[in-house]
């Protein structure tokens, strides 16, 4: 008998996902709608981490619950990994309500930048909010995510552009990390835009980043991963490669805003580099498809912000999927382009907006998400071995959860083996 401190019993379908803990890589072309459902399944953990996955008839005689250990009845509805939020920008000082207001009235995103919004805004007022302020929106947002059914998100800092507060910024998240029941993955984004002291010295600023606030970032062990926004009118390509490179040095892993605005290749430079993810992707190439296609780099969608911008093109997403490329799914919460912590609503947009199956964008908001923050070996399924974050859907088929949006399907979310809502 295997002893557990968990079980849950009684889905209607549990959704693993993936089967093994140890995947070769991320899901591709035809895998990536490979959902692995056991109907009338059940699971058990213990300290944390699944032990057995099988069908619900297996498990008394299989498994002991010890004592004082939980069960729980999902009463035949859908149970699924926790979601996998690979994109998020969750710790600022305000709201940017305004600018959605002027996007409202005919106003696009370059036009509010260029006025002096944008993410230009949520610097000043980031920079001169303290850090227990941060936390406690911060917190509130992991709030939110983790009612939605995300138990794990990527977090990057990127509103605060100088040492003291990018360091401000990561200082926050590591505290809401330690004290919040949901896992966020930080990433350092000093490369977010150039704050509007060095707009005339872009250049110096790039040096800032190389020679402190990187150095700074790694000493105190603040981000596990760096990103950089390369695009027209943001940091081109000499000065990405050499943020990168400094970054790849002090042992950051490296993530690329690319390619959202215009076709700079940044595509395939991502995948030069080795990064473990390419995001936006919306004017993608097809020498950007050929160069992440079958290579390690994950392609990071973000259809919520097509979605809250109106964008007028979107990235060839099925041409990208035929041709081998690993895309996964996420929000891209922030206060400028998306305010929204839903996972679900990702999902439904991808299947919307980019026309993937409701499968796929399980998969893609799931497992290959924890391939585009390094975590696959630990999340993203429900195989032996993993950590037991899921989520007990108030649905009676998976579709539904990207199907019926625009509402609260999850009726329980396990963290680690315990009831978090």
């Amino acid at each position: 008998m295997i002893e557990a401190d968990f079980q849950i019993v009684h889905a209607g379908q549990l959704v693993r996902v993936g089967t093994a803990r140890q995947e070769p890589g991320p899901r591709r072309r035809t895998e990536l709608s490979s959902t692995a459902i056991i109907t009338d399944g059940a699971l058990a953990a213990r300290d944390g981490e699944i032990v057995w996955v099988g069908n619900n008839s297996l498990i008394d005689r299989e498994v002991a619950l010890i004592p004082g250990g939980v069960s729980l009845d999902a009463r035949s509805r859908v149970v699924t990994p926790g979601l996998v939020d690979a994109h998020t920008h969750p710790v600022f000082a305000a709201p940017r309500q305004a600018e959605f207001e002027m996007r409202a009235a005919g106003k696009t995103y370059q036009e509010i930048a260029a006025a002096g919004g944008g993410i230009k805004t949520s610097v000043a007022a980031t920079r001169a909010d303290g850090l227990g302020a941060l936390i406690e929106r911060g917190t509130r947002v992991a709030d939110r995510m983790l009612a939605m059914g995300t138990t794990t998100a990527e977090a990057k800092s990127g509103y605060g552009l100088s040492l003291d507060a990018e360091i401000k910024l990561l200082e926050a998240i590591r505290e809401i990390n330690a004290l919040h029941s949901i896992d966020w993955v930080p990433t350092a984004l000093a490369a977010h835009d150039f704050p509007p002291e060095y707009l005339q010295y872009r250049d110096d600023y790039v040096t800032l980043i190389v020679e402190e606030i990187l150095p700074a970032i790694a000493g105190r062990r603040l981000a596990e991963f760096n990103d950089i926004f390369f695009d027209t009118g943001v940091f081109d390509r000499a000065q990405t490669e050499r943020i990168q490179t400094r970054a790849r040095s002090l042992g950051f892993g490296l993530k690329f805003h690319v390619d959202e605005l215009s076709d700079v290749d940044g595509a395939a430079l991502a995948a030069q580099m080795g990064a473990v993810s390419a995001d936006h992707l919306v004017y993608i190439s097809p020498a950007g498809i050929a160069a992440l296609a079958g290579c390690p780099t994950v392609a990071v969608l973000l259809p919520g912000t097509a979605y809250f911008l109106d964008l007028p093109r979107r990235p060839p997403v099925r041409q990208m999927i035929q041709s081998g490329v690993a895309v996964a799914v996420a929000t891209d919460c922030n206060p400028g382009s998306n305010m929204t912590e839903s996972m679900p609503l990702a999902m439904n947009q991808a299947c919307v907006l980019y026309k993937m199956s409701p499968a796929e964008a399980l998969v893609a908001g799931t497992l290959n998400a924890a391939w585009a923050i390094g975590r696959a070996d630990r999340i993203g399924s429900l195989a032996v071995g993993k950590q037991c974050d899921l989520v007990v859907w108030d649905a009676a088929d998976y579709r539904e959860i990207a199907y019926h949006y625009g509402v609260d399907l999850a009726a329980m979310v396990i963290k680690n083996g315990k009831k978090v809502k």
